[in-house]
């Protein structure tokens, strides 16, 4: 990849100092131009030429060895090839260039004195996609410390560490290999339990990568202590029923084995462990009991329980729904009874009511029959015709 705007340096070879020198004279120049590759890609070197006459042109590498005479090869390195070889331009191109092809290269011009311009080959080295290294083991409450590593870019290239698109710093630092650098970042963070498979990326960042990072994508490995649950059946376990407990287990690493065992109890013959799960065929009520469900990884040791409780064929348990078949449903029988309460009521108050009706029409009646005597006594003492009176009253 060539610079976007090479250096160009002129040299005249006309003799200005020359006592002879005429203004008129016919004058040489030589031009180069510096150029900026990647590692293992092609340099094209350019001498351009100005006014030239037929002189000898040399092309030599850093170490001074002749590449080219007048467009002629002089070294047996093939990865050199003369492209151009003009009046006005001098071309060669470095294939597969290395760190080590790094320097100026001489344009030379053989005149009455030689002179010469320098093309200076820079080369650029792209980080390769960083490594990951595990410093320190994440264990649940504990810190992960893990180092991001690029060995080898040129110019040193930048480290970052990204975890759900934010930066976490680290601590960089950068080694000098003579043509290359390597650099590292290394970061601590406290982990949990939750944070097991959380994604971290590293990312290398170079100018010649042209905004395309290299990125290392890594998961966070985070160690704990297994769980234990034992999921239980569902319903009402009798004799002449199987038993099925599965034991959930969790935990990083994943327990390898699966330990069942009956407390104060050894298990029944008739017990079968597959993996995680328990199976007890035809079960009885000497089979009643609590199992225990354990495991163990490096970080700690985990266990539940579940207490089996067989009922006898005809027993039923307090908290069982028991199927009946009688020939009356419930609904109706209880549809009944509140009827006939609802009618013995009705007949209470009915009665207590004509009751209290009989007894005020008596006490009306025996008033009347006062209020009469009253009227005759009254009579016979002013001396009126009681029989009058009374036949009136009659009336």
């Amino acid at each position: 990849m060539n610079s976007d705007k090479p250096a160009k340096v002129n040299v005249s070879v006309c003799p200005y100092d020359h006592p002879s020198f005429s203004p008129t004279a016919r004058c040489q120049a030589v031009q180069a131009e510096n150029v900026t590759v990647l590692e293992g890609g092609t340099a094209q070197i350019s001498c351009r030429l100005q006014k030239y006459d037929g002189s000898i042109v040399v092309i030599q590498n850093p170490r001074r060895q002749t590449l080219f005479f007048n467009g002629t090869r002089a070294l047996k390195d093939d990865r050199f090839q003369m492209m151009l070889f003009s009046p006005t331009m001098v071309r060669i191109t470095l294939t597969n260039v290395s760190v080590s092809d790094e320097g100026g290269y001489f344009c030379q011009l053989y005149t009455d004195s030689t002179h010469h311009q320098v093309a200076t080959l820079s080369v650029s080295v792209p980080p390769e996609i960083p490594t990951v290294e595990v410093k320190q083991e994440a264990v649940e409450g504990g810190e992960a410390e893990l180092t991001c590593v690029s060995p080898r870019s040129k110019p040193a290239a930048t480290l970052r560490w990204m975890r759900n698109g934010r930066e976490i710093p680290g601590v960089v630092s950068q080694q000098d290999n003579g043509k290359t650098f390597s650099v590292s970042s290394t970061i601590r963070i406290p982990v949990e339990r939750k944070d097991n498979g959380a994604a971290l990326n590293c990312e290398a960042l170079h100018p010649s990568l042209g905004g395309q990072n290299r990125v290392r994508r890594y998961r966070l490995d985070v160690y704990f202590a297994p769980t234990v649950r034992i999921i239980p059946p569902s319903g009402i376990l009798r004799e002449g029923d199987s038993l099925s407990l599965t034991c959930s287990i969790t935990g990083n690493p994943l327990p390898r084995t699966t330990q069942w065992s009956k407390i104060n109890d050894t298990l029944p013959e008739r017990a079968e462990i597959s993996g995680p799960t328990l199976q007890i065929a035809r079960l009885s009520q000497s089979h009643n009991g609590t199992y225990l469900c354990q495991a163990q990884n490096n970080y700690g040791r985990a266990a539940d329980y579940y207490t089996l409780l067989v009922y006898g064929e005809f027993t039923n348990h307090p908290g069982a729904v028991v199927e009946t078949h009688s020939a009356v449903p419930y609904a109706v029988i209880g549809g009944v009874l509140a009827l006939l309460v609802f009618t013995v009521i009705c007949v209470l108050i009915v009665t207590i009511w004509c009751s209290v009706r009989q007894k005020g029409s008596y006490l009306t009646h025996e008033a009347s029959g006062l209020d009469e005597h009253g009227e005759v006594q009254e009579a016979f003492l002013n001396g009126n015709d009681v029989s009058q009176g009374k036949k009136e009253y009659l009336l």
